[in-house]
């Protein structure tokens, strides 16, 4: 019997850039291809990916992507991914594959991709490894759990999960399915972990329709949601209690508009007849007969609740008496960009509602009990958390332990590290290559950690341009230094010094060394580095310029 090896990607230790490898000989699958948000750190960063090396130094071997559902952190990075794996099958709900198709048209468009679509009991051979999808309930319909089965038993990789038994759109998990999976024999489960700190049953989806009444009932003037725009259960909820309460909705925001649009003509939201208007027919009514659906839950720049709450959205103004309910999580890392548009808000006069008694958000992702009930119906002989910080992991591995699990079951797994699964043991392999992969805002891959290193600097503590005239032939420096400072601020008289002890230093150098010109410009930074270290305690970014005459 081969080695069955499970390779994280991205996911682990970690909220976001999901993807998982499975592989067994010269077969492997892919769970999922998402990306994650930049931290304040990450000057200029637009998005972050996995690192794809391994993927496509084994390109030849991948049967088939496998997609649990629809949400950025887990297909935001397919646009990098497919180009790079022609002719490889990507397999996903016919939901997801109708919100990912945008995307994909937009990036690189869908001609040549093979994009096949799965149901629940559907078991797809992928070589000798075959697959099968389990429905399960989560923030997104059509989310799914993978049955990975291998020569060495069952691997289930839970995906983005929560026991909802009152789901939203009427569909709950295959729990019997689940159960039976687990007689079937699981050697190893992944399962999400992002909420095991919450005790106890996470509430329905549907109970944030009552805070979100609550607010609509109580509100004078419009009120305004943000959520995910691929939140397609809240975006539901919002219109059904729109329509009991008697406000109409508008749409703002390009992707959310395109998700309404694609779960309205699929039959994944139903709009009750009359309630949602064009965003320019808001002035036919009354402010409190309004209810408006934005993005921006997440403080991202360019969202249209960020821009409305600067007074910089052509299409729609924050004003006096408005209400705004943020309907979602903080990713880590946003929490400072929510927090000044929150705060840009309350300066308009609108009232913004981010926690409530009723609840106006529920976590898509399991409680503590939801996953001892996972653990309880897969009963895998090893267990492993995913989608999760390292907190989630070590709060996992203690619940698994009360559970009655030995530490020899119990895997804490970290990214490029292969977990290989023989017929009586597992144990962790050598690392493959692995990493995160820094996307700017041009949508260009590959922003290294030099690139932001001198980005945090210039931020910091500003530029500083040297340019310098020398004459290569005889060896002399032709008129004085030049010294331009942008973002530059110190006490006065510091470019001056700077410029002093540079002159010395330039007059002290032999015409040899002067004739050197890669060394001059090593040498001429060098010296105005450390002179304004030296005056100030500060490291401005010196760019030299040697010009050659």
């Amino acid at each position: 019997m081969s080695v069955v090896q499970v390779i994280p990607l991205g996911g682990v230790g970690e909220i976001g850039k999901n993807c998982t490898v499975i592989r067994q000989g010269d077969d492997m699958v892919v769970i999922d291809c998402g990306l994650s948000f930049p931290t304040e750190e990450m000057l200029g960063v637009d998005i972050v990916i996995p690192d794809f090396t391994y993927l496509l130094e084994n390109k030849d071997k991948i049967r088939g992507l496998f997609l649990t559902h629809a949400h950025e952190d887990h297909v935001g990075a397919l646009p990098y991914l497919l180009p790079e794996i022609p002719g490889c099958p990507i397999y996903a709900s016919q939901f997801t594959h109708a919100l990912i198709r945008n995307k994909l048209e937009e990036r690189i468009g869908t001609k040549g991709l093979i994009l096949k679509d799965y149901k629940a009991g559907d078991i797809i051979q992928c070589g000798s490894l075959s697959v099968e999808p389990i429905r399960i309930t989560h923030s997104i319909p059509e989310s799914y759990c993978m049955a990975v089965r291998s020569e060495h038993g069952i691997i289930f990789f839970t995906g983005d999960f929560k026991f909802d038994f009152t789901p939203v759109d009427g569909k709950p998990a295959q729990i019997n399915r689940i159960a039976e999976i687990g007689d079937e024999g699981v050697v190893l489960l992944l399962s999400d972990s992002t909420n095991v700190d919450r005790p106890g049953w996470g509430p329905s989806e549907r109970e944030a329709s009552k805070g979100i009444r609550d607010v609509m009932l109580n509100a004078e003037g419009r009120v305004l949601l943000t959520t995910f725009a691929s939140n397609i259960h809240r975006l539901q909820q919002l219109m059904d209690v729109a329509a009991e309460v008697g406000r109409k909705v508008a749409v703002v925001g390009r992707r959310m508009e395109q998700n309404l649009d694609i779960c309205a003509r699929m039959g994944y939201v139903t709009i009750p007849k009359g309630v949602q208007i064009k965003l320019e027919d808001l002035r036919l009514y009354p402010d409190n007969q309004l209810a408006i659906l934005t993005t921006g839950s997440q403080g991202e720049p360019m969202s249209a609740l960020v821009q409305m709450s600067k007074g910089e959205y052509g299409r729609l103004q924050i004003k006096n008496g408005d209400t705004v309910i943020y309907s979602a999580r903080p990713i880590p890392g946003n929490e400072g960009a929510i927090w000044r548009t929150v705060n840009r808000l309350f300066r308009q006069g609108a009232v913004v509602i981010y926690d409530s008694k009723t609840p106006i958000h529920v976590s898509g992702h399991a409680y503590q009990e939801e996953l001892k009930m996972m653990i309880s119906l897969t009963k895998p002989y090893y267990i492993a958390p995913v989608h999760g910080e390292p907190r989630h992991q070590h709060i996992y591995n203690q619940m698994a332990r009360a559970m009655g699990y030995p530490d020899h079951r119990i895997f804490t797994l970290k990214d490029g590290i292969p977990l290989n699964l023989e017929e009586t043991n597992a144990t962790f392999g050598e690392a493959v290559p692995f990493g995160r992969v820094l996307v700017d805002t041009g949508g260009t891959p590959g922003v290294t950690d030099d690139v932001l290193k001198d980005r945090f600097n210039i931020a910091r503590d500003g530029i500083i341009v040297l340019t310098v005239v020398v004459d290569v032939e005889k060896g002399e420096v032709c008129g004085e230094p030049v010294l331009q400072a942008r973002g530059f601020h110190a006490p006065e008289g510091t470019l001056d010094f700077a410029f002093d002890v540079l002159w010395d230093a330039l007059r002290a150098l032999s015409r040899e060394e002067l004739k050197d010109v890669g060394r001059l410009r090593h040498d001429v930074s060098d010296v105005i580095r450390k002179s304004i270290h030296k005056r100030t305690n500060m490291r401005p970014l010196v760019l030299p310029t040697i010009v050659e005459v």
